[in-house]
């Protein structure tokens, strides 16, 4: 009677024996690289919260303390403040400041003019020049001396400075109520201070 004969089993160190986990590993290395990068998005956090988070922790290191960054951020946030009141008006800082002080002293001349706002002639002549084309301002030449002009407003600028003098009166009433009565007059004492002494 014929007796079946059973497979035998692979002997160890065979070479056969090594080929199903060869292939195996193949297989596992050789896997679509569209399931690794499904795997990948569904563990990675949405981009709005990271983004969010480096936001929030920003470390201001040197900047906490210093003077000048806290100054340009203040001044940034009040004239935004400003901007919102004066509505749909076309006025920048520079601009708001030249019209109200020429309207403070008809005839002015730009090198006096330039002192008071804090610019050189560089900066200064690009605002008078805007402020002249939108008939806001006007230069008349001076009667003393034919090589210089004075600055004054015009009916429409006269009309300008009102509308803002309103506004800006309602503004400061605004910054005046983020720091107490004690500390105002000597804060605004350490801003001409600083406005006096840094140029030099």
């Amino acid at each position: 009677m014929p007796t079946s004969k059973k497979s035998a089993a692979p002997r160890r160190g065979d070479p056969a024996a090594a080929r199903p986990a060869a292939a195996q590993a193949s297989r596992a290395q050789a896997a679509p690289p569209a399931a690794a990068a499904a795997k990948r998005v569904r563990t990675a956090a949405p981009v709005e919260d990271v983004a969010d988070g480096m936001v929030d922790a920003v470390r201001l290191g040197w900047f906490e303390f210093a003077t000048g960054f806290h100054l340009r951020k203040a001044q940034e946030a009040s004239f935004a403040a400003f901007k919102r009141l004066v509505g749909g008006i076309d006025i920048r800082v520079g601009h708001f400041a030249t019209l109200m002080l020429i309207g403070e002293n008809p005839g002015i001349n730009q090198t006096t003019l330039g002192r008071a706002v804090g610019r050189d002639k560089s900066s200064l002549t690009p605002i008078l020049d805007d402020l002249v084309e939108r008939g806001l301002v006007a230069r008349k030449r001076s009667v003393q001396d034919r090589r210089r002009y004075g600055l004054t407003l015009t009916e429409e600028g006269e009309a300008m400075r009102a509308t803002l003098a309103a506004s800006a009166t309602e503004h400061e009433k605004a910054l005046a109520a983020c720091v107490s009565p004690d500390d105002l007059a000597h804060f605004v004492r350490i801003l001409k201070r600083i406005a006096r002494i840094m140029p030099d």
